[in-house]
């Protein structure tokens, strides 16, 4: 099915892109609440940040490191991957990450009670490899989640990415699939069968299919799409019809990709460093994105419900 966003088709129709809020520090992980509000993570700063309906910026958690990714889980806290720290830099009024900043000692995942700030660490780990760049993560509905790692760019060498699934409690991770090339946006199909997983450097987006809760079988995977030229993946999100929203770096927007694999549609967003996207507010037909270089929250109405997370009440 074919994606229109105006009754003429015109880019001044199409984007009616507002901003919600500015100066974060390269924000990623949108989570759209009921009220309004949006919570990102600050992977420059080092925050879990809510943006209220009239823009401000209040600092629910201080992480540190490079929180990467957000996810509201089933007891209502909010869980991070934290890619443990970048270093930085700014390019004609560009904010761009790098490799492992210097006192780099590991990614984590964290958990974050919205009610008192309070923060717990409950990976650093998996059967004694320390977990390299945490970077997004999405919950099924038994309450496990699935964690992707980008590995880490050092300045002689690399670390492999990986999947991960994990309980909350901190009593069981493990690694699903290992040896990727920087995975990032991980998301689940409407009937939990699939998981999606989109590599950034080769801008690509992989499926696996899920044999039972917390296992995928790896022989099953499958290319979605990969796009041509100078274009990288990063988060997603799944709309009510299946079709992938891929925030799509240097060519700046969101790439919009049917579950079959076709191209849908290309919706621009005037940053080269465009990183994540949630649907929330009325019918769940807004989309809030982050974009990481210009330091900003926009909200683009859609239309397309996007696809109901587990455990996030609109």
């Amino acid at each position: 099915m074919g994606y229109c966003f105006g009754q003429s088709g015109s880019q001044s129709q199409e984007t009616k892109i507002e901003t919600l809020a500015e100066g974060l520090g390269f924000p990623e992980g949108p989570i759209a609440l009921a009220d309004g509000s949006v919570l990102v993570v600050e992977m420059q700063f080092g925050n879990l940040t809510k943006i209220g309906k009239n823009g401000s910026k209040t600092v629910i958690a201080k992480l540190g490191g490079g929180p990467n990714g957000a996810a509201m889980g089933p007891d209502g806290a909010v869980y991070v991957c934290n890619n443990g720290g970048l270093q930085w830099s700014v390019r004609n009024g560009v904010t761009f990450p790098g490799e492992a900043a210097k006192d780099y000692k590991g990614g984590y995942i964290q958990r974050v009670d919205l009610q008192t700030g309070n923060i717990t660490t409950l990976y650093s780990e998996c059967e004694g490899r320390k977990l390299s760049a945490p970077n997004d993560i999405v919950f099924d509905a038994q309450g496990g989640m699935w964690i992707s790692d980008q590995g880490k760019y050092f300045s002689t060498h690399k670390e492999h990415g990986s999947i991960y699934y994990a309980k909350t409690d901190g009593s069981f991770i493990c690694r699903q699939a290992e040896k990727l090339e920087t995975p990032n946006g991980i998301r689940l199909s409407a009937d939990g069968k699939s998981l999606y997983y989109a590599e950034t450097n080769t801008g690509r987006l992989f499926s696996y299919q899920i044999n039972t809760p917390g296992e995928i079988d790896t022989s099953t995977k499958k290319l979605v799409i990969g796009l041509p030229g100078q274009q990288m993946f990063d988060s997603f999100a799944l709309d009510e019809e299946g079709n992938l929203c891929v925030a799509t770096l240097l060519n700046g927007g969101i790439s919009i990709v049917s579950k079959d694999g076709k191209l849908l549609r290309h919706i621009p967003t005037q940053d080269i460093l465009t990183t994540s996207i949630c649907f929330g507010g009325n019918q769940q037909k807004t989309a809030y994105i982050t974009l990481g270089g210009a330091g900003k929250l926009i909200s683009i109405p859609w239309n397309k419900a996007g696809l109901k997370l587990n455990f996030l009440t609109y």
